[in-house]
């Protein structure tokens, strides 16, 4: 079995490269950053997602290969306010987290055998209501699991399947880093200074304990060698979240401003 995937130097992606090559599948590794995996199945190739040049030209050197699958893990994270980011920023979120995966599909569908598979990991806020700061990531993961649900009804019309992967915080840079994202969303906004702080505390609280990667590279392996995979696999979702989508949008609405705005809340813990 050959599988291409995005995402495969750090976290979660590397955490699938290895578990897939213990299971004797061939894996062919695009990231951004130099990988550390040394295996004889593994072939990787220094790649960005968001550039279409960087896309076409590892196509060149892997057209030859069937594929049985494609895995899109890469991904960025970004904590900053829908008023104040500043453009690049926005464009390039986009660029990585909704374009990247769209164009890794397109570009190398051609090598995607008969009934292959195309697994898109989004993330468990992608069906939620966003919380502040949080939502410029959110708008991007929740377009990316529309586009999956809307690929595989495309696709299943041509006999593959398109599965959905939801995973909670795991133990990656991406989980570390919405704290530290909000650690930069503190020092430049000017908006927020105060309702900030009080975020940090807030993200802390809602974000849990992060869970080993190696606990959802099982569910790739399902999701690409199952005969019925499920559409959509959830991984290690935050109960607080879930619980706060269920009541009223007002109600939500007041929750979370009435915990960013109470005269007092502590803030001690951010250093």
């Amino acid at each position: 079995m050959n599988v291409l995937l995005t995402g495969s130097s750090s976290g979660i992606g590397n955490a699938v490269a290895l578990y897939l090559l213990e299971k004797d599948i061939n894996v062919i590794g695009l990231d951004i950053n130099e990988s550390k995996i040394n295996h004889e199945r593994f072939s990787f190739y220094k790649c960005d997602v968001s550039n279409i040049t960087n896309l076409k030209e590892v196509y060149e050197k892997i057209k030859d290969i069937k594929l049985d699958a494609l895995i899109n893990i890469a991904g960025m994270f970004l904590i900053d306010s829908f008023i104040e980011i500043d453009d690049a920023s926005l464009k390039k979120i986009f660029d990585v987290n909704m374009f990247g995966t769209m164009n890794v599909n397109k570009i190398f569908f051609p090598l995607l055998k008969e009934k292959g598979r195309i697994v898109i990991t989004t993330s468990e806020v992608a069906p939620l209501d966003p919380m502040p700061f949080n939502g410029i990531y959110n708008v991007t993961k929740t377009a990316l699991d529309s586009y999956s649900q809307a690929l595989r009804q495309e696709l299943n019309l041509l006999g593959y399947k398109v599965i959905t992967i939801r995973p909670g915080a795991f133990a990656t840079k991406l989980a570390k880093g919405s704290l530290d994202k909000t650690k930069e969303l503190m020092d430049k906004t000017i908006l927020y200074k105060d309702n900030s702080k009080k975020f940090y505390v807030l993200v802390k609280s809602f974000m849990g304990k992060p869970s080993d990667p190696n606990k959802i590279a099982k569910t790739y392996f399902k999701a690409i060698s199952k005969k019925r995979p499920k559409l959509i696999y959830k991984k290690h979702i935050n109960q607080l979240l879930k619980l706060l989508n269920i009541l009223p949008k007002r109600l939500q609405c007041f929750i979370v401003k009435s915990l960013i705005n109470i005269s007092g809340f502590s803030a001690s813990c951010v250093k």
